[in-house]
């Protein structure tokens, strides 16, 4: 998908910067991305990755509309932390509007608060294909598990089973 370097632009569209201190600490030479061709760069314009961290907020959603219709295709978005991934503590709020996937098109989630940058550094490759990922993905549209027992007055017998459907987003 991407056959050079791997640019990528940071976004924080609100919360408390703690994912934003954790995807900088991604780009020190400690962690050193660069030998995976992976650079930040300060422009949407010349970004093939943008990293998203923070809720969609109320006073940010149309900057981050625009820096993202400011990428040229093909781009990936990745919703780094609780805060991206599902609106965060605050998601019920005036000035939140919700997860960052209300505003642009989300690719991939990195949960988390936040998430340690070995799991973000991780999901880029992943999702890149530098690497392979760890687990097989689930193929099971319904899950089975028990019934568990809380309730004295619950009539259900110890094998009687109920299927949970596996959402496809969260």
């Amino acid at each position: 998908m991407f056959p050079r370097s791997l640019w990528v632009y940071h976004a924080n569209s609100g919360g408390c910067n703690g994912c934003d201190i954790e995807v900088l600490n991604v780009l020190t030479p400690y962690y050193d991305v660069e030998r995976f061709g992976i650079k930040l760069v300060g422009s949407p314009r010349h970004a093939d990755v943008m990293l998203c961290q923070g809720p969609a907020m109320r006073s940010t959603a149309q900057a981050l509309r625009r820096a993202y219709d400011a990428m040229a295709a093909p781009k990936l978005v990745f919703a780094i932390g609780s805060c991206a991934c599902g609106g965060g503590l605050w998601y019920d709020t005036y000035s939140v509007l919700g997860p960052v996937e209300k505003v642009v098109p989300v690719d991939f989630y990195i949960p988390g608060c936040p998430p340690r940058p070995e799991a973000i550094l991780y999901g880029i490759a992943v999702a890149v294909g530098l690497v392979d990922k760890k687990i097989a993905p689930v193929k099971l549209k319904q899950l089975v598990s028990p019934i568990p027992r809380y309730h004295p007055e619950d009539l259900r017998t110890e094998d009687e089973m109920v299927v949970y459907q596996k959402l496809d987003r969260v």
